[in-house]
């Protein structure tokens, strides 16, 4: 049984942490840093709460320390656990900078022990279904994917740590970390990132809207995200030469834990039929579904894979047992670092940054 640290109870540690530790066959989580109020020991009796991490850090049974805090202090928190000898897990981002990430990589080497980024989306359902579907190249070459994730949120909530000022990055660092981390796991480095990064709502003090680019050498990738978007764009819009998938909707397992903050119904992660994406191919025999006379293509909806959070901590249980590699890799959370910084970079030079990957902090020095 590995035991587990938690460190912070707020959205993160109580809606995505604590729930998918706990549901996880060979974690147990022991302990969690609460400040102030007593939550966790509500929901999760028999943990033993501290005020800080230096204080559960004293525990050396705690095999794992999650970094669940507000953003500013995940490098700080995550390079203490690390040289206490603790394998750590970061929610995303990791850090504000690729240079604070490269930091905590030689740190992780150097202690021997595994930092992994939180990059939880990569098991979304409708993430999921898509690598199935480009897996399959049921959609011939792709020349173009579509990547958004709008919301509707015309008013900053300045007094949330979020949208106070304090962050950097907002929510290009936010929800860009998610984006560009399914874009690469998707098409792998690009060569060069191009972007608009903006601040478009009144009063907003960071930033809130983006468009970035990944260029490949035949496809271009668009993620984008907004809190202007009374009318959202579909989530996936892909284009390739013998099809198209487009898909609506986010997946389920976000709202269903803000509800319900644990796993309990045995078809977790599941979509209702009504909002599963669409394929418009061109017709074969196998191929189910009517035929669009106005198109010559034949469209259907297809079945997703199901959505399922705990997987990521099922590979960090088997990782830190030997049985295979972490879930995502620190390397991961640099490389999305990196695209991001250049991203602003080409925002504000209004043009294309080329990419030189010799830098990688496993080729400097």
């Amino acid at each position: 049984m590995i035991r587990v640290g938690l460190v912070g109870f707020g959205l993160a540690g109580r809606v995505f942490h604590a729930p998918m530790i706990t549901a996880v066959d060979g974690l147990e989580l022991a302990a969690v840093v609460e400040r102030s109020a007593r939550h966790a020991q509500a929901a999760y009796p028999g943990i033993v709460t501290y005020p800080s991490i230096e204080a559960m850090l004293s525990d050396k049974t705690l095999e794992l320390v999650v970094v669940a805090t507000p953003d500013n202090w995940h490098a700080a928190q995550a390079q203490e656990a690390l040289k206490a000898g603790r394998h750590v897990v970061v929610d995303k981002p990791v850090a504000a900078t690729s240079a604070e990430i490269a930091d905590l990589i030689a740190i992780s080497s150097a202690a021997d022990r595994f930092l992994i980024p939180f990059h939880n989306r990569r098991w979304d359902s409708d993430f999921r279904t898509l690598q199935k579907l480009l897996l399959e190249q049921k959609l011939g070459r792709i020349v173009s994917l579509e990547s958004t994730f709008d919301r509707w949120r015309p008013h900053p909530k300045l007094a949330a740590w979020r949208e106070d000022g304090s962050i950097t990055g907002g929510t290009l660092l936010d929800l860009g970390t998610h984006l560009v981390d399914q874009g690469l796991v998707l098409f792998g480095l690009p060569e060069a990132v191009g972007a608009e990064v903006s601040t478009e709502r009144d009063g907003s003090l960071t930033i809130d809207s983006f468009t970035v680019r990944l260029y490949y050498p035949r496809q271009v990738i668009n993620l984008s995200a907004n809190c202007l978007a009374a009318q959202p764009r579909p989530r996936y819009r892909v284009r390739g030469t013998q099809g198209n998938f487009v898909k609506w909707g986010l997946d389920p397992q976000e709202a269903r834990l803000r509800e319900v903050q644990k796993v309990i119904e045995p078809g977790w992660g599941l979509e209702p039929a009504s909002v599963w994406g669409t394929v418009a191919v061109e017709p074969e025999e196998q191929a189910p579904g009517p035929k669009d006379p106005t198109t010559s293509m034949v469209t259907y909806p297809l079945k997703p894979v199901p959505g399922d959070y705990r997987l990521f901590y099922t590979g960090v249980r088997d990782s830190i047992l030997g049985k295979t590699r972490p879930p995502v890799l620190a390397m991961d959370a640099w490389r999305v670092a990196r695209v991001l910084e250049m991203a602003i970079e080409s925002s504000a030079s209004r043009s294309a940054i080329i990419c030189d990957w010799t830098r990688e902090p496993g080729n400097l020095g």
